[in-house]
């Protein structure tokens, strides 16, 4: 049988690393003026708190584990139903300085899971 949270955990490193290279280089106002980027990161953060709470019902102690999934989750929320009211600073700075800790410590996990992740 296949172990299903090695497919969440590949959804939620690749959408981390997708996030970060839609935002690239880009400062808040290039951000901030860029539906496209926006787009893409917004989408991708989405995945990521999506791949996190499928991952927190097949393990009941990931939020113990990796405390920033309950996080992840929660700005999935806020971005799907209060899209209209986003705070664009937040979500870069999110990206930029929340996400490669997290990314760290899922990428850890896969590998204990799957030594050849």
């Amino acid at each position: 049988m296949v172990d299903r949270r090695l497919k969440l955990l590949l959804d939620a490193t690749d959408a981390i690393d997708l996030a970060r290279s839609f935002l690239g280089g880009a400062s808040l106002e290039e951000y901030s003026q860029s539906p496209l980027i926006r787009a893409g990161v917004e989408r991708q953060l989405e995945i990521l708190g999506e791949a996190c709470m499928r991952l927190a019902k097949l393990e009941s102690t990931l939020f113990d584990r990796i405390p920033a999934c309950r996080s992840a989750i929660g700005l999935r929320n806020r971005i799907i139903h209060g899209y209209d009211a986003l705070d664009d600073n937040l979500i870069r700075e999110t990206v930029l300085a929340a996400l490669p800790p997290l990314r760290m410590a899922l990428h850890a996990w896969l590998t204990e899971l799957d030594p050849q992740a």
